[in-house]
């Protein structure tokens, strides 16, 4: 994709965009990692014999971690925010994976 200049941009300024973009691009690809493990768990689960998608437990230690591990400056409950999103999307997929035949799901 084409980078804009825009007119009030400084240099300061478009290199920090710049840094930006690239952390976007390893968050997503993170992301994206982390909902395959997610997908693959969601499969051992159900090989298992485990019913339900979400577990309450899993996530409140997830929370609890990534919580400890906040230094700042993203504030505790915009953190805790996105990681219900996050799991809240993985459970969808999980979900999804569950639906499709078994054939399909690999």
């Amino acid at each position: 994709m084409a980078e804009r200049r825009r007119p009030d941009e400084t240099p300061e300024l478009r290199r920090l965009r710049k840094r930006i973009d690239a952390l976007d691009r390893r968050i997503v690809a993170m992301l994206n990692d982390r909902a395959q493990l997610a997908r693959e768990a969601g499969r051992a689960k159900s090989a298992a014999g485990r019913r339900t998608v979400r577990d309450a437990e899993r996530e409140r230690e997830v929370l609890l971690r990534v919580s400890m591990a906040n230094e700042g400056p993203l504030p505790q409950a915009e953190l805790l925010a996105l990681y219900r999103r996050l799991f809240a999307a993985t459970r969808a997929l999980e979900t999804r994976d569950r639906a499709k035949p078994a054939d399909e799901g690999h």
